[in-house]
Parts: structure tokens; C-alpha cells; sequence
């Protein structure tokens, strides 16, 4: 689990405010084909930061669902 920062967070909302695909942060710089791709990436950092906070007690706990099936058979 890779964990983000919210520094970045603001790089790649910043870009996509500017409509640029091109993402430097922390020295490294990162070219997006597309704005989809833009916007998945955001996606995916909103969601380590989430998964993060929730880690740390901040923010809502991680929900987890198990399912059991079972079948006899008949």
C-alpha cells in the first residue's frame, strides 16, 4: 500500500484545473495522455489518503465485507 501525500494531491488538482497534462512534484515529473488519466490518478490518491486517515484513526474506519455461501449439495 503506497501512501501519498496531500502536496501531491494538490499538484495533480492543480494541473487538471489548468488542463495541463504534465505533473512535477517532488523533483519528478509525470506527462498524462489524457485528462481521464488525470483524473483517474486523482482518484487513486483521494483514495490512499482516505485509506490512510482511516489507518490513523482520522476519518472513516475501513469498511470490510466477508460473505459466506454455502450449498449442501441437494
Amino acid at each position: 500500500m503506497l501512501f501519498r501525500s496531500r502536496q501531491q494531491l494538490a499538484a495533480l488538482q492543480a494541473a487538471l484545473a489548468k488542463g495541463e497534462h504534465r505533473v512535477t512534484f517532488e523533483g519528478k515529473s509525470v506527462e498524462y495522455r489524457t485528462i481521464a488519466e488525470l483524473k483517474l490518478a486523482i482518484q487513486e490518491v483521494e483514495s490512499d489518503l482516505r485509506r490512510a486517515d482511516a489507518l490513523n484513526g482520522r476519518g472513516r474506519p475501513i469498511t470490510r465485507q466477508i460473505r459466506i455461501t454455502t450449498d449442501k449439495g441437494f
